[in-house]
């Protein structure tokens, strides 16, 4: 067992094919999908009327699922301290809200299509656009929570030195992502343009799945030592 508590075997291979499975969304670099990266919302690419939304739906749900049972192995062994306890949840909650968000996908695009768009403002669109919006809130703040508390376990109890080494560095610019994000997302909501939403959007997932791969990489030295 390792000092964290955790099984760092299952745990580190769960969380690394997660990460994996989370930046899915770079296919659109090989595959034409009509939608431009610099402006349009990742999620989408998984709308329901999109050529390869199925594709991005399932590593969508691969990616929740592996994170979030990655997460629950890790809680039912992890030190009880609030730091861990904290950060495993959340990203319970990640991949819990993540794998939902991919069974809520949207309709249409609203960055690429101004009908949907005009749909969507009106509220023509269907229930699943406001249950996706929800989703996609909550597996972000389960998201912030994990890189968080999870950076802090780790620099606080002396736990996986790669993450506390490089973990902070991946906070500042994780919550400066998501700042950009949420200010293109007013922005386009009030009708002032995307602010180069799709960019920001892409660096804070990445971000995410960095941060992944890193703890997985920490968690996974635990098992050589």
């Amino acid at each position: 067992m390792s000092r964290s508590g955790v099984r760092p075997r299952p745990v580190a291979a769960l969380l690394a094919l997660g990460a994996l499975a989370y930046t899915a969304w770079v296919l659109e670099l090989v595959f034409h999908t009509g939608l431009d990266p610099i402006q349009a919302y990742v999620s989408e690419l998984a709308a329901a009327d999109q050529p390869f939304g199925g594709l991005f739906r399932a590593t969508d749900l691969g990616a929740g699922l592996l994170v979030l049972a990655g997460a629950v192995c890790a809680l039912a062994r992890c030190d009880r301290r609030r730091w861990p306890l904290l950060g495993w949840f959340g990203l319970a909650l990640f991949g819990a809200a993540t794998a939902l968000d991919s069974r809520l996908p949207l309709s249409c695009a609203p960055t690429a299509d101004p009908v949907c768009a005009a749909r969507e403002t009106a509220g023509l669109v269907p229930a699943t656009h406001t249950a996706h919006a929800v989703s996609s809130s909550l597996a972000m703040v389960g998201a912030l929570l994990g890189v968080l508390a999870l950076t802090v376990a780790a620099r606080r109890y002396g736990w996986w030195p790669p993450l506390a080494a490089l973990g902070p560095a991946l906070v500042a610019l994780e919550l400066a992502a998501t700042a950009w994000t949420l200010t293109s997302v007013a922005a386009f909501q009030a009708g002032r343009g995307t602010w180069a939403l799709g960019a920001g959007q892409r660096l804070q997932v990445l971000l995410v799945a960095i941060w992944l791969g890193v703890l997985a990489w920490s968690v996974a030295k635990e098992s050589r030592k």
